[in-house]
């Protein structure tokens, strides 16, 4: 090999290029090993842990951002369209480093660093922190912690190599004073290859891609029930209001939300994976009777509690579809700490999941509320792994944030300390649920003929938490405020179907919405954001008849 004088050997620029290119086929070995023998996804695990990390006013910016985005690209299921883009973001931020290395690569080779050993020590320098992320923060990898951290340095190590060959190949091309080649001919050919070394990063890389999804699903969203085989409850019994003569107008979203279409918002980019064998729920704390509960244990050894729930999330915006209603079923939370019988000065329960996530319950809560429960099962089956298996809490009147999954302890004390993991992150103390009503549908194309009157079906949903509805007016171009009728909800703690028959006319119309809840306190109409407490505000549609 010729020694090449250093204004001809490839630029930190051409590194970020090559470290560019070959950032893809190493995700690509990552999703193919994730999917074959269950060895972590380094983009997510670094993606888990800045959202652990960061700032509450950084993670509330992202997720306004992201929220925002699919408002504005008028995408549907905006929890899964969320999920997505966190995946794609995670992946640009390990792919944005690794163009950086490779630039930092370069530039050391070009002072004579020693080539693949040199190239090796850069990726080890990535490889290795995220190594460490993946044993402390992943909870879905199913591969010894072990095998994984060697297996993720391995691969940061063979793309750091590959890199400083592909310096070395570049380097080693002769002059063109030496190839009797004019210097147009040399730029050409260092060109060619880089051509040739993209082509082949993106052959391997969608081979990886390809292979993995052959050999099995796409790494685990998490949102699918396991057992979707199995009729669920729904299937085989009618919804207790089914008898209710009010009729959804058409375009109504469906009253009871199947598993498969409920929202999932967490920290995660994949879900703790738990098995069942070696799950425990453990009380413990300030309690003269400590407690170890398998699933089992929680099945079959208390009374169920079967209840129809809306939940919602704090970052759902007025009209969002952040909310969904399911048949919730599990124990009395109030039932276990009898059991565990907490000491007089035990206040509060710490209730931590599987990911860290944790919250805060005063114990007179669940003493005084029933419909507070250990929840094991939705539409009669197992809660999927994306909302929580094996257990997650219900608390009425709360929006989600308050609701840990995949829950691992219990702990008794008395300590209130700073709240739970997004009240330390900035959001409300409280998060109490916002009465909200929202228009689904104006059903231009299905008019009602009422006599001399043609009647245009509008209808939608309003909730108010545990408080119930009461009322629910609508109100067309900033007339008179006219009430709808209330269909029966499924429970005391779910959404309220609403339907308003209006006198049809020709024209441009603004349609506008508010709701009363059960205790006769109106919804509040100024305009607020999700952030701290949860959106505000009167939700509007427009439509031309």
């Amino acid at each position: 090999m010729m020694n090449r004088n250093i204004s001809q050997q490839p630029t930190p620029l051409t590194g970020a290029l090559v470290g560019g290119l070959l950032a893809a086929p190493l995700l690509a070995v990552f999703y193919l090993a994730a999917v074959m023998i269950g060895t972590p996804f380094p983009p997510f695990d670094l993606f888990d842990w800045l959202a652990r990390v960061l700032p509450g006013s950084l993670i509330r910016a992202g997720i306004n951002f992201i929220v925002s985005i699919i408002a504005a690209l008028n995408l549907e299921d905006t929890s899964r369209s969320a999920k997505t883009a966190e995946h794609i973001l995670a992946m640009a931020l390990v792919a944005a480093a690794l163009v950086a290395a490779g630039a930092v690569l370069f530039a050391l080779l070009r002072r004579g660093g020693s080539g693949r050993l040199a190239g090796a020590a850069v990726g080890l320098a990535l490889g290795l922190p995220l190594a460490a992320l993946g044993l402390v923060i992943n909870t879905s990898a199913s591969a010894l912690p072990p095998i994984s951290a060697m297996w993720t340095a391995a691969v940061f190590a063979a793309w750091g190599a590959a890199c400083a060959w592909i310096f070395a190949r570049l380097s080693a091309a002769p002059s063109p004073a030496a190839a009797g080649t004019s210097a147009a001919v040399y730029v050409l050919d260092r060109r060619r290859f880089l051509i040739q070394l993209g082509g082949a990063a993106a052959t391997l890389t969608v081979a990886g891609a390809g292979l993995g999804a052959l050999l099995s699903r796409p790494l685990p969203a998490g949102d699918e029930p396991e057992a979707a085989a199995e009729p669920g409850w729904s299937d085989a019994n009618a919804l207790p209001n089914a008898d209710d003569p009010l009729i959804p107008a058409p375009g109504t979203r469906p009253e009871f939300t199947l598993v498969r279409d409920h929202y999932r918002i967490d920290v995660n980019s994949l879900p703790p994976v738990l098995n069942e064998d070696d799950w425990t729920l453990s009380v413990f704390g300030l309690v003269d009777n400590p407690l170890e509960l398998t699933l089992a244990d929680l099945r079959g050894g208390y009374e169920p509690l079967h209840q129809f729930v809306t939940l919602s999330c704090i970052s759902n915006p007025v009209g969002g579809d952040l909310i969904s209603t399911q048949r919730w079923t599990g124990v009395p939370l109030r039932v276990i700490l009898d059991r565990a019988k907490p000491q007089i000065n035990g206040g509060y329960v710490r209730i931590r999941s599987a990911d860290g996530f944790d919250e805060i319950l005063p114990i007179t809560d669940a003493r005084q509320d029933e419909r507070i429960m250990l929840v094991y099962a939705w539409d009669g089956l197992p809660l999927p792994v994306g909302h929580g298996f094996p257990l997650r809490i219900y608390i009425p009147n709360l929006y989600g944030m308050k609701q840990p999954k995949w829950i691992v302890s219990l702990e008794i004390t008395d300590r209130y300390e700073e709240g739970g993991y997004w009240v330390r992150k900035g959001w409300d103390e409280v998060a109490r649920v916002k009465s909200t009503a929202v228009i689904d549908t104006i059903a231009g194309g299905d008019l009602i003929q009422d006599g001399d009157r043609t009647l245009v079906p509008v209808g939608g949903i309003a909730f108010a938490g545990s408080r119930g509805i009461s009322r629910v007016e609508v109100r067309v171009n900033e007339g008179e405020w006219q009430p709808a009728q209330l269909r029966a909800p499924l429970s005391e703690t779910t959404w309220v179907i609403w339907r308003y028959d209006w006198p049809f006319q020709a024209g441009h119309y603004l349609f506008e919405v508010r709701c009363v809840d059960g205790n006769g306190t109106p919804q509040i109409e100024e305009p607020r954001d999700v952030y701290p407490s949860g959106a505000t505000g009167l939700h509007t549609r427009r439509a031309n008849l």
